[in-house]
């Protein structure tokens, strides 16, 4: 027995976005979205996660999945493989669009509704935060006083998740250790066969009852992430080589510069050693020539001390 991996958008939408994930969805966000101990979901409806423009020359997006619960609340659900750039900004983009198509021309601010954007990652999107969970809402900057809750954006960072079967301790961690895990697995584990939902997910997840088409649909996206991923391996890769490679010639710079440095010091160290030798040189000179005075002409006692005969003059 083979499943999806869960992670493609393809096989994402299929166990949680299709006409029979009504249940399993639900189960789903409430596991990953009752952190706050709030109401559970008991009922939603699945929508096409397409978000359309209203306004002509806005930006059209796509979620995987988007459910209206059964209190207003909207949910949209998207699961990221690839790193690519501004995509945090994606994401507050489309919360922020989900939240403000609720209100048709004309209506009024309080009839909005809150709006959740889960986004599960295939990456580390948070080096910084250990946690593989991640909640941010409106806050006082000082104070974090809460502004309003109808934004809120929550992450779940896979390669952050290390847990093994027998540590799964709650529906939560079972249902994050099936997206991260499903594609890997050829049979149901028995600590997840205990959640029917989930057993259901991996029934939907099964190859077995998937068509040619579906089969086919989810090896083009494989190549297509295979090739992506290669890309941007080879591009960090390049990055990290001019990185390492401006690294040391930077080194080699400052080598350089210090070498040059120690030449000047000790070239100034001569220089004043010579000049205080000559000094001396010339003040013994001076003594002699001045011994002189009596004795000789200014031409010969210049020849004699190397003075110069002006020096020598200068000194009668």
């Amino acid at each position: 027995m083979r499943f999806l991996d869960v992670k493609t958008d393809f096989a994402f939408k299929k166990v949680f976005g299709s006409e029979q994930s009504k249940h399993i969805l639900i189960s789903f966000l409430n596991a990953l979205l009752d952190y706050q101990g709030g109401d559970t979901i008991t009922d939603l409806t699945i929508i096409d996660p397409y978000q359309a423009p209203k306004i002509l020359g806005m930006k059209d997006t796509y979620v995987d999945v988007k459910a209206v619960c059964a209190n207003g609340n909207t949910v949209i659900i998207e699961m990221q493989v690839l790193n690519v750039e501004g995509f945090e900004k994606r994401v507050l983009y489309n919360a922020a669009k989900a939240y403000s198509a609720q209100l048709g021309k004309g209506e009024k601010y309080h009839l909005l509704n809150p709006v959740i954007a889960l986004t599960l990652t295939d990456f580390v999107m948070f080096p910084d935060q250990p946690e593989v969970f991640s909640h941010y809402r409106l806050l006082e900057k000082q104070t974090l006083a809460q502004y309003s809750g109808d934004l809120e954006l929550v992450f779940i960072e896979l390669p952050k998740f290390t847990k093994e079967l027998p540590e799964l301790a709650t529906i939560s961690d079972k249902w994050v250790y099936f997206v991260k895990n499903a594609g890997s697995l050829d049979y149901v584990p028995d600590t997840l066969q205990a959640d029917p939902c989930i057993v259901d997910a991996f029934g939907i997840a099964n190859q077995a009852g998937l068509t040619e088409e579906e089969l086919e649909a989810q090896e083009r996206r494989f190549d297509f992430l295979r090739v992506q991923r290669a890309f941007q391996d080879q591009l960090k890769d390049a990055v990290e080589q001019r990185l390492l490679t401006e690294e040391k010639l930077l080194k080699k710079e400052l080598e350089y510069r210090q070498i040059l440095e120690k030449q000047r010091e000790a070239e100034k160290k001569q220089e004043a050693a010579e000049a205080r030798a000559a000094e001396a040189e010339h003040i013994k000179a001076v003594n002699i020539a001045r011994n002189l005075l009596d004795i000789l002409d200014d031409a010969t006692i210049a020849q004699k001390t190397g003075l110069t005969v002006e020096e020598v003059s200068a000194l009668r």
